[in-house]
């Protein structure tokens, strides 16, 4: 989300260095908009690490995050997700910065102008999104210019590789108009 927030100031601030953006299950956090599901709030604020550097204790907890966000479509796969988080403890220097979204100051001056990106974008949201409900991304279609919505029917907040084909054929499509 918190590169998503960037992206969005990017656009705004620096758009003669933007071609192109595309958007995956964020929002202008509109205070109109639907807020996130308060039981996955909740459920989420009891998954805490004490030690980072222990491989068991992280891999355990972000699969029961994912287990949280996945939404009804797919089949959830624990042991794709295990080794997907295995690998993925294994390559990054610095874990801990994946759960700090909330830690970024002063995006609202710059998401309260979400309407003026004037660059092509295309929006990626699931229908099951119980972090950023799927009408943030319908309200950013609606207010980004010309911008594009690909939903995912049926998709939370956690993106399952049975819908990468789509995704990437989406921002391929998008990328190959500019």
């Amino acid at each position: 989300m918190l590169s998503l927030i960037i992206t969005q100031i990017v656009a705004l601030k620096h758009p003669s260095r933007v071609l192109s953006i595309s958007l995956i299950m964020t929002s202008n956090f509109d205070s109109s908009l639907p807020k996130k599901d308060m039981k996955v709030t909740e459920a989420l604020g009891e998954l805490k690490i004490k030690n980072w550097r222990n491989k068991d204790e992280v891999i355990k907890c972000f699969i029961k995050k994912s287990k949280l966000l996945i939404g009804p479509k797919h089949k959830f796969d624990e042991e794709k997700i295990r080794r997907l988080n295995e690998e993925e403890f294994d390559r990054a220097s610095n874990l801990q910065s994946r759960e700090n979204h909330g830690l970024i100051r002063g995006w609202e001056s710059y998401l309260s102008r979400t309407n003026e990106i004037n660059v092509p974008t295309l929006i990626i949201h699931g229908t099951k999104d119980p972090i950023i409900p799927y009408e943030h991304g319908v309200h950013l279609s609606k207010i980004i210019p010309d911008a594009v919505l690909v939903t995912l029917e049926e998709t939370g907040h956690e993106i399952h590789y049975n819908d990468w084909d789509e995704i990437i054929d989406a921002i391929s499509k998008h990328a190959a108009n500019l």
